[in-house]
Parts: structure tokens; C-alpha cells; sequence
């Protein structure tokens, strides 16, 4: 598969077409579904994957060919949500989460398995999962989106956020345990926490 990107890469940097629809048809899904992660929205997802298009088209001779093309693909694309969610101050993000041992974090939730109101009570612990997703500093929760949506290695995730794996491997792992305990938090409290109930 390296060779075959390498190939694609190459293609796209000598200005061919193919080139680049073989990279969008290798990423695309993935990148769709980490924008969509990140936004909360199809729409925005659409908009950011025709970004990274025109993107990718623009800076492609810029990529250095040192065998790390994901890492920088997923650079582009992290500063894309970035910019988006600096002009809208929206961060809303849907989805199952699960931490580094593979349980799900909603899972977990209280109540989540009761048959009485299933519906009513997923929807109700989901808007709790967005909001603590929202609290978490913006470097951690795209590790977590890039971990766990755009099925990213520890390691690749290292190289996008220039650090140690370890570094990459111990905010993902704090902040999985924060959002655990926020969402394990009694509704009252984590009221009190943003200012007491109305």
C-alpha cells in the first residue's frame, strides 16, 4: 500500500489528474469522516473534503516525499476544521468514543442499557458526550478525533503533532479518562460546574 501512495503521490506531483482521484479515492472516506466527526454536520463535511481537494492540488509539490504523506494530508485537513471552527465558534462532534482499552465510553453511561425510554436517554447522554467533548483543549480532542474516527496510529498521530508517541499516547489516554469522568458526573453537578442551574 506505501508503494501504491508513493505512486499516487508522484502521479499528482507531475500534474496528473489520476493521480489525484487515486488519493481522494484512498482517503476520501476517511477524511469525510473525520471532518464529519468534527463538525457535527454532512454539509461542512462536504465543504472541507472540496477544500482539501483544491488544497491538496495546490500544495502537492510542497510535500517533501519522505514516505509520511498521511501525517501531512491529515495536517491540511486538521487546519481546515480548525479554520472552520474558529469562524463559526461551533464544536460539535458525534459518536461513539471509546478509550485506549476499547470500551466505549457511552457505553458506560448510566442508564444506557435500560429498554424504557432507550431512545430518549441515548439522544439525552450523546448531547452529554458533545458538550464534554467541548471542554477538552482543542490539541487533545482532535487526537482523540483523529484516533478514533480517521483510524490514525498513535505513531502517525505523533508525527502530525511533531511530538513523542508517548506524548500523542498520554493525552488521549488523560483525556478519555476526563471525558469518563465528566460523563460519570450526577447532570446537577456538572450544572454547578458551568455556572448553577437556571
Amino acid at each position: 500500500m506505501k508503494d501504491e501512495i508513493e505512486q499516487m503521490v508522484a502521479a499528482a506531483k507531475a500534474g496528473r489528474a489520476d493521480g489525484f482521484q487515486r488519493l481522494m479515492s484512498a482517503y476520501g472516506a476517511r477524511l469525510y469522516g473525520f471532518f464529519f466527526r468534527a463538525t457535527g454536520s454532512h454539509h461542512d463535511a462536504e465543504d472541507l473534503l472540496g477544500d482539501l481537494s483544491l488544497r491538496l492540488v495546490r500544495m502537492i509539490k510542497t510535500y517533501d516525499d519522505r514516505g509520511r504523506f498521511e501525517p501531512w494530508l491529515f495536517r491540511i485537513a486538521s487546519n481546515l476544521v480548525r479554520d472552520r471552527i474558529r469562524r463559526r465558534q461551533v464544536r460539535s462532534i458525534v459518536g461513539p468514543i471509546t478509550d485506549a482499552e476499547g470500551q466505549s465510553i457511552e457505553d458506560e453511561l448510566p442508564g444506557k442499557n435500560l429498554p424504557v425510554e432507550a431512545g430518549l436517554l441515548a439522544a439525552e447522554e450523546s448531547g452529554r458526550l458533545k458538550t464534554a467533548l467541548e471542554k477538552l483543549d482543542d490539541g487533545t480532542r482532535e487526537m482523540i478525533l483523529l484516533r478514533h474516527f480517521a483510524d490514525m496510529s498513535f505513531k502517525e498521530i505523533a508525527e502530525l503533532f511533531e511530538c513523542p508517541i508517548g506524548t500523542a499516547l498520554a493525552k488521549v489516554h488523560r483525556g478519555l479518562k476526563t471525558l469518563r469522568r465528566m460523563l460519570e458526573e450526577p447532570q446537577d453537578n456538572a450544572a454547578s460546574h458551568e455556572g448553577g442551574p437556571i
